[in-house]
């Protein structure tokens, strides 16, 4: 579904990444994991057409999207929810859900697609007319999600998803990724907590400094040694 041939992005004098190659299977929840500053989020913004490229290629399920401006990357069905939530703390819950569905004109289809997160997090349905920036932070991720999920993608970019959130509702969110995917939505999941993405993904990608240094099964990279004193605690 989403090739990535030797991404390159530099901020200035700095080479971010350093020509990644990687790919995602449809069905799949591929994750990408790292120390702060290896490049993930980076990743995930060259592939959404957010940040300027400095070479390499994206193709999305047979079509060269590297040169599409963003809204049309989302258009096409491949949604980010960045890190850091970015919701419209100004706006109600209702309104944030409209916001993630503006690239569609199918009405009752969004309509339909409100209930349907509304279903996958009640506590947005009590808050629907709230405004957004008075939420709890695990509520605004729910919200931040929900919005990327209202614009129907087929392939969905988390980035740091579980960030900030106590422990309980990051159990939450993680079931929560299993059940988008398991509806039909492929996902590619970058996130610090690497025990919990390797526990849900069927692949991972090791990023450091710019660059993938090891990939394998998820089985295979949470056995690896190194992996382990890295990226998991020495368990």
């Amino acid at each position: 579904m989403l090739k990535v041939k030797n991404l390159t992005v530099h901020y200035g004098a700095i080479r971010a990444l350093r020509g990644i190659s990687f790919e995602v299977a449809q069905g799949e929840i591929i994750t990408l994991i790292g120390s702060n500053g290896a490049g993930k989020s980076t990743t995930l913004n060259g592939i959404s057409n957010v940040i300027r490229k400095a070479g390499g290629s994206v193709v999305f399920d047979g079509t060269d999207i590297s040169a599409l401006p963003p809204d049309r990357v989302v258009a096409a069905g491949l949604v980010q929810v960045p890190e850091g939530r970015r919701i419209f703390a100004n706006l109600t819950v209702r309104e944030n859900l409209e916001m993630g569905a503006y690239t569609r004109r199918d009405y009752s289809g969004i309509r339909a697609d409100m209930e349907v997160v509304f279903g996958i997090f009640p506590r947005l349905k009590e808050r629907s007319r709230q405004v957004a920036g008075t939420l709890s932070g695990g509520e605004q991720q729910m919200l931040a999600m929900s919005r990327g999920l209202m614009a129907k993608p087929r392939l969905l970019l988390l980035d740091e998803p579980s960030m900030g959130l106590a422990p309980i509702l990051v159990d939450e969110i993680f079931a929560v990724i299993r059940r988008i995917n398991a509806a039909g939505t492929t996902i590619l999941l970058v996130e610090q907590n690497a025990f919990k993405a390797l526990g849900i993904a069927a692949r991972g990608y090791i990023l450091e400094t710019g660059e993938i240094v090891k990939s394998g099964s998820a089985a295979e990279l949470m056995t690896d040694d190194a992996v382990k004193t890295a990226y998991l605690g020495g368990n």
